[in-house]
């Protein structure tokens, strides 16, 4: 029961790093998106 309760921690603490993460590099994802954009629809 103890591995799950580690597990669980540990899943939740992955997910707040991924989303600060995402939250900091924001404006480099919207670069890359609207590079694949126009590289799919510049064809």
């Amino acid at each position: 029961m103890d591995f799950f309760l580690v597990l669980k921690i540990l899943f939740v603490i992955g997910v707040m790093i991924a989303l600060y993460a995402i939250i900091r590099n924001l404006d480099i994802i919207k670069i890359i998106l609207i590079y694949f954009k126009d590289k799919l629809l510049g064809k």
